[in-house]
């Protein structure tokens, strides 16, 4: 199976430290829809972990996330293509659960779902807990420079993380490779 994990806010679409609270407010990067929509055609799945505290800070509902993905899902079905799992964390950072990265529960319910091992399986991600997440399970840890990427940058990152522009240049090495 070929498998890449993504993250969603900065990675897919727009992020706001004043979180993405509304269907409207979701807005894609330019270029990520037509990525996640290569990525199909050329065989790929393509699964989603991302945190979403915003449900326990009560900014937005279940509903409402649920709407932002389905509005996800009806862009790339305009180009012929699907994404997988959307595996989100709902809890707040203090919660002490295990799915908010970078704890690895996402990434694992991701595995269980297609039941396959995560070794090596690119992880692209705009965040130091993403790559520290990929790193735990054994994936390969992918930065993009979109979102809270190009700050993130800055800082020691995991060794072999790989570094692109956007989403579209992960899936252009990923479709070369």
């Amino acid at each position: 199976m070929k498998l890449i994990i993504l993250d969603r806010d900065g990675v897919i679409n727009h992020d706001s430290d004043a979180y993405i609270k509304t269907v409207d407010e979701w807005q894609p990067l330019p270029g990520a829809i037509e990525a996640i929509a290569r990525l199909h055609h050329a065989g790929w799945t393509v699964a989603v972990a991302t945190n979403q505290s915003g449900l326990a800070r009560g900014y937005y509902d279940e509903a409402t996330l649920h709407a932002m993905h389905d509005k996800l899902r009806a862009l790339l079905a305009e180009h012929g293509a699907e994404i997988g799992l959307i595996a989100f964390c709902p809890h707040g950072p203090d919660d002490g659960c295990d799915c908010r990265k970078p704890d690895i529960g996402l990434l694992l319910q991701i595995a269980r779902h297609y039941d396959t091992s995560l070794e090596g399986v690119w992880f692209a991600g705009d965040s130091l807990r993403d790559l520290q997440a990929a790193v735990t399970v054994g994936a390969q840890p992918v930065l993009v420079k979109t979102g809270k990427g190009t700050e993130t940058a800055g800082k020691q990152l995991p060794t072999g993380t790989l570094v692109f522009a956007d989403l579209a240049a992960v899936a252009d090495a990923l479709l070369q490779g």
